[in-house]
């Protein structure tokens, strides 16, 4: 479809052929180098911050003794995950919004006066980045959880025997054993790291075009394209922009995975 100039009556096989014409939509301008930036930037903070807080937090849950606090922490943990972006982002309108919303009531309380969260385009890649660690931490957690309690008991009751404290056998034991867990979610996060998460963004920002400059990704840009062009030929040359780019550094990090330790990519 991207390299064809398709019509729905015609089918892809019938439509004509446009060779790249397609591709000039999306690079005939700084457009492609600017949503590009944002999703890159916007995908990195998403798998440091969740990768990084969701193996705190799974061992934070090994290191719980109680059955039943254990069980009630990893729901807690995973509930936010089975809440759609689009309850998110009534929730997220609800806490910034400028006229009554929580914050800026606290605010008003504390005699600051009300700050106009969504006139700020800067602050709205951390926003998004503290909603998305938020509600996506839980399911990672729960991963390296299951891998750090299929690591045998031994390691830790000989670690114990030798005088090693909870905190060694952490970083000399738990840390190293689940490298390879960590190793195959980033390589899996990164060949995905060029495509932006269309139902947060989009439903969490819309089309406010003060934001739209620091928080606007491929996937919305060529969704508000296909809304006001209706060229699908066009919207499918930047999904496969978006496939070439992402097999390309998934190639890339996996070669240098296996250089480091090949058991630890994925192929």
């Amino acid at each position: 479809m991207a390299f064809k100039q398709f019509r729905p009556s015609q089918g892809i096989w019938g439509s004509k052929w446009a060779g790249l014409d397609n591709f000039k939509f999306f690079f005939s301008s700084d457009d492609w180098i600017h949503v590009t930036v944002n999703t890159l930037f916007l995908n990195s903070m998403f798998i440091f911050f969740t990768l990084g807080i969701a193996l705190i937090l799974a061992i934070f849950l090994n290191e719980i003794r109680y059955a039943l606090y254990k069980r009630l922490a990893q729901s807690v943990i995973f509930l936010p995950y089975f809440v759609s972006w689009l309850v998110v982002s009534f929730m997220t309108y609800a806490v910034f919004n400028t006229s009554d919303g929580i914050l800026n009531k606290l605010l008003n309380a504390m005699g600051e006066g009300s700050y106009n969260w969504y006139g700020n385009a800067n602050l709205w890649p951390y926003i998004l980045t503290a909603l998305f660690v938020w509600k996506m931490s839980g399911y990672v957690t729960i991963i390296f959880f299951s891998a750090i309690t299929a690591i045998s008991s031994e390691y830790y009751e000989s670690a114990t025997l030798d005088g090693a404290g909870r905190f060694q056998q952490i970083l000399h034991i738990t840390l190293p054993l689940l490298r390879p867990t960590l190793v195959v979610l980033l390589l899996l996060q990164i060949g995905r790291i060029f495509y932006g998460d269309f139902g947060m963004i989009y439903g969490i920002i819309g089309d406010n075009p003060i934001l739209i400059p620091k928080t606007d990704v491929i996937d919305t840009y060529s969704f508000r394209a296909l809304r006001s062009l209706g060229n699908f030929s066009m919207a499918g040359s930047v999904v496969l922009y978006q496939a070439v780019m992402g097999l390309i550094t998934i190639l890339f990090f996996n070669w240098i995975a296996r250089k480091i330790d090949r058991e630890s990519s994925l192929f």
